[in-house]
């Protein structure tokens, strides 16, 4: 039994919303990058880009995110679903980790708290947008609508 919706009628919106997100990431990345030109790949220091605490290493990370949003997005075949949930709770990971050593020495990716707000709404929306883009077939989809009604 499928444990999330099948062919949503939305799913293009989602998808989209996918994208954008990802995209969001590669601007991020590239404005943080050219921010952090010439510092250590660990900075911590007071760069900011869009509001947010970044260095050159957690652009880096930023730019590769988006990329394989986006590629996923243009393939788009449930591997958009794959990479969305997957980078979703890759997200929420490094958020909370960013979180627990926000006032550290072990802030390695120079997080500040709108860094953490930010990353952490995207990735709640990157993990709805997974959740609601699959794509099956019409078995698929009744067969998912007929075990939604008995509950």
């Amino acid at each position: 039994m499928a444990h999330t919706p099948v062919n949503h009628p939305a799913r293009p919106v989602y998808r989209a919303i996918g994208g954008l997100i990802g995209l969001y990431l590669v601007v991020f990345g590239a404005l943080g990058v050219i921010a952090s030109a010439g510092n250590d790949i660990f900075a911590q220091d007071d760069t900011k880009v869009l509001g947010q605490g970044t260095n050159l290493g957690f652009s880096l990370l930023s730019v590769l995110f988006g990329v394989v949003i986006l590629v996923g997005t243009v393939i788009g075949r449930n591997l958009d679903v794959a990479i969305n949930q997957w980078l979703a709770y890759t997200l929420m990971v490094i958020t909370l980790a960013g979180l627990a050593f926000l006032q550290t020495d072990a802030n390695v990716a120079n997080f500040s708290i709108l860094t953490v707000i930010v990353l952490m709404t995207l990735s709640l929306v990157l993990l709805m947008v997974g959740m609601y883009g699959k794509v099956g077939t019409e078995d698929e989809k009744e067969a998912w609508q007929k075990a939604r009604l008995v509950l």
